[in-house]
């Protein structure tokens, strides 16, 4: 009985470990969704964020599926982070400064936009 609950839970842990880096494991067999690398290289995005967010983390999941590097900040967990935020007028969550530009939502289409040099 015991090794039957071992067996549902690492089912379950894999389950959720793999959700949770779903981009990462799309990006490797899917490398043609990436963004080039130029782009890459220009790239400065940083997500304000929290854990819990639906959008969060679709915005998460999209950014490591176009192989775009951000630096994230918690807005719960960091004080200095929650600062920053709120100077940006922080309303909502995520925002996302993308080369400049502020996202106050998950848009796809903005953050690509957003990217063009």
């Amino acid at each position: 009985m015991l090794q039957g609950v071992l067996k549902k839970f690492l089912l379950i842990l894999l389950v959720v470990v793999t959700y949770q880096h779903w981009g990462k494991i799309e990006r490797l067999f899917n490398p043609s969704a990436m963004v080039s690398e130029e782009t890459r290289e220009h790239a400065r995005v940083v997500l304000y964020a929290t854990d819990w967010c639906g959008y969060c983390k679709a915005t998460r999941r999209f950014l490591d599926q176009k192989g775009i590097p951000f630096r994230e900040f918690d807005i719960e967990k960091d004080a200095a982070a929650r600062q920053a935020y709120t100077a940006l007028g922080g309303a909502g969550i995520p925002i996302l400064d993308v080369n400049g530009t502020l996202i106050r939502t998950y848009d796809p289409d903005a953050i690509m936009a957003a990217l063009k040099p």
